[in-house]
């Protein structure tokens, strides 16, 4: 058996050893994703335990968190099967071409023709041909589960990231909701005079404002490297298959002609290297897309176990939720709430001088010192904060308009500060749910459940069918590539065209019989001649 047959064999053998490697790995999964409560917690830390190459290839044992550069770093090197499969493909290719070089270099074309061997039939190339043809088909097949797979897969992760950075730049807008309010109350306050107010306003709104743009500027932060890592993976994959399936179609053509041309012969080598540089990055995506299997099933358990304690979930770091804002969030609330004590004072003092229908303020903050709001908790002979200016219209008659004036009990400019000052508080009160519900991380709660509920489950199948796609097609081009080295050996064999395209026509087993056979013949005649 030729070295070249040993070649194949040995390639092959790694092709299978590495496929077999990473189904074996897939198959023993170290958890099952489905658990709650504490359990869930101590599975995700002995789920995320792997082998970190950046720390002197030890165990990482910080747990999942993707601001950790080992997190990550242990996390690609679980596609380790595929890198080394890739590196040693590369290599063989590297020493196969190198022998190829000094083969041609070294020998006449006369030693090399003996190096192949005597030339073969035509019928004898029929199982390279057929081999060929099935792994043409197969690699065809593959890569269009691998192009369906990840196309899903990506989809399916801009959602999540779409969801996130949405949920992000709710909260961001709903806190700037309750500081534009806030900040409109203070240049209210600022034009009326009353400067001790805007300073407190003014210090609760740059809370405010830090808080909202802390969250916005570390969601769009953490999500702009993977969005930006997956948008590569996914165009080189679709561009990698693409070529792949335009070359390996080429290849075709050459079994139409068994004799080829010099500048077809080298047109065809040329895609051969190319084929075999495609399987090469083929094992490479087979190791990265099955590391972004194993993040998905990170991503997805420590979404479970946010659900169950956001405080101590790493997840926080993609969208923060905060303890330290209820202190801002109460002391709005301590402002609203002392604001309406006083309308209610003022409505006291003008309840003195016998206005008709003039009504408290509902208040809907309880006291000190929770100052928790309670809107369900106001009596029904209260009104709401911006219903103010409506009551108030019928004490300004030169504001009002109509016949229905009780009086001019309030000056205009009185009047128009208390328009400005309730259409404030009515906006900062629009907006206080949403702002608690943020700050008891009820808003990322309901952003992480879509994602758990409607997105995980899909989001590791596509994934899991991309990176098993791309085993496939990678050992199927394996095996293709030495088929056709196969195919290219017998057609050399059998071809009439010598390496330099010149015609180095083979004579019959007939043709050398009688060329013996006269040959010999002459040497008795010459033999008789002789004295």
């Amino acid at each position: 058996m030729g070295w070249s047959r040993w070649l194949v064999i040995v390639c092959v053998l790694i092709a299978f050893f590495g496929t077999a490697l990473g189904s074996q790995s897939a198959t023993n999964r170290v958890l099952v994703e489905k658990q709650n409560g504490s359990e869930s917690e101590s599975l995700l830390f002995i789920r995320t335990e792997r082998i970190d190459p950046l720390d002197g290839f030890k165990k990482y044992k910080g747990g999942f968190n993707i601001t950790n550069k080992h997190y990550w770093s242990s996390a690609i090197f679980t596609g380790k099967y595929g890198y080394i499969v890739a590196a040693v493909w590369l290599v063989f290719g590297i020493v196969y071409a190198i022998i190829l070089l000094i083969k041609s270099i070294c020998f006449t074309n006369k030693q090399r023709n003996w190096i192949r061997g005597p030339p073969h039939s035509n019928g004898n190339s029929f199982w390279p041909v057929l081999s060929v043809l099935v792994f043409t088909i197969l690699a065809i097949v593959a890569s269009g589960v691998v192009l369906g797979g990840s196309l899903k897969f990506h989809s399916r992760a801009q959602t999540v990231k779409n969801i996130i950075v949405r949920t992000a730049q709710e909260a961001s807008n709903t806190i700037h909701n309750v500081t534009g309010a806030v900040q409109a109350m203070q240049e209210d306050m600022e034009l009326y005079g009353d400067l001790h107010g805007s300073t407190n306003l003014n210090a609760t709104t740059k809370k405010l404002n830090d808080e909202a743009d802390n969250i916005q500027r570390k969601a769009i932060k953490n999500m702009r490297l993977v969005n930006k890592g997956l948008k590569i993976l996914k165009a080189v994959t679709i561009a990698t298959v693409t070529l792949n399936l335009a070359v390996i179609l080429a290849l075709l053509l050459f079994l139409i002609a068994r004799t080829w041309p010099t500048m077809l012969r080298r047109a065809f080598y040329l895609l051969i290297v190319v084929c075999w540089l495609l399987a090469f990055l083929f094992w490479l995506y087979f190791g990265l897309y099955y590391f972004l299997n194993k993040f998905a099933g990170d991503t997805c358990i420590a979404l479970n176990e946010y659900q169950l304690d956001p405080q101590n979930s790493t997840l926080g770091t993609i969208l923060p939720c905060r303890p330290s804002a209820k202190s801002v969030l109460r002391d709005a609330g301590k402002g609203i709430h002392d604001i309406i004590d006083q309308v209610n004072a003022n409505i006291s003092s003008l309840q003195s001088l016998s206005l008709p229908g003039l009504q408290y303020v509902c208040n809907p903050f309880s006291g000190p010192p929770d100052y928790t709001y309670q809107p369900e908790n106001c009596s029904s002979n209260t009104i709401q904060i911006g219903d103010i200016p409506q009551v108030l219209k019928r004490y300004t008659c030169s504001n009002n308009g109509s016949n229905d004036c009780v009086g001019e009990f309030i000056s205009t400019t009185d009047y128009n500060r208390a328009v400005v000052y309730t259409n404030s508080l009515q906006n900062i009160l629009n907006s206080y749910p949403s702002v608690e519900r943020l700050v008891d991380c009820q808003l990322v709660k309901d952003a992480f459940s879509e994602i758990l509920v409607n997105h995980c489950k899909p989001l590791k199948k596509d994934v899991h069918l991309t990176w098993g796609a791309l085993a496939a097609l990678s050992t199927v081009m394996v095996i293709l590539i030495l088929a056709w080295i196969c195919e290219a050996c017998y057609g050399k064999r059998g071809s009439k065209y010598s390496y330099d395209g010149s015609v180095e026509p083979h004579s019959t087993s007939n043709e050398t019989s009688e060329a013996d056979t006269s040959e010999l013949a002459s040497r008795d005649i010459e033999t008789k001649l002789v004295p």
